[in-house]
């Protein structure tokens, strides 16, 4: 597989350390992948922000959305979502920092294609995304 583009939405106030470690373990996984980390590294203001996340997002192959136990509170994951969907970009999500099926979802992510930090599951997600949204041949 080609090395898909992902764009890392998360909670930036509460799951920064598990975004850092998502991205190193894909770095040294020995699944057959790698993630390129696009996320905005810093915060920034809101009209900057948007507009910089929107076009990081649309030269992304697919948005993975971290959960974390404080999701409800990441009002910027939401719409980076939106952003996704409205460019055909295809999203899925992660469950981190003890977040399980029980757990907030942010608006727009569907719970059936929310998974556990187990790295064959993930895998198979990203080869799933790269046949979905703007990536189908």
């Amino acid at each position: 597989m080609a090395d898909p583009r992902a764009f890392i939405s998360f909670d930036f106030d509460h799951n920064e350390t598990e975004k850092n470690l998502f991205v190193g373990q894909a770095k040294n996984s020995k699944t057959p992948f790698s993630i390129q980390d696009w996320s905005a590294k810093s915060s920034m203001p809101q009209s900057q922000w948007e507009a910089i996340v929107k076009d990081k997002i649309n030269k992304a192959n697919m948005l993975i959305v971290l959960v974390g136990k404080t999701m409800a509170s990441a009002t910027g994951v939401p719409k980076e979502i939106k952003m996704a969907k409205d460019q055909s970009v295809p999203v899925f999500g992660v469950y981190v920092d003890g977040a399980d099926s029980s757990s907030n979802l942010p608006d727009g992510l569907q719970r059936n294609r929310t998974i556990a930090w187990d790295w064959e599951k993930i895998a198979n997600a990203i080869d799933q995304m790269m046949g979905e949204g703007k990536n189908k041949k």
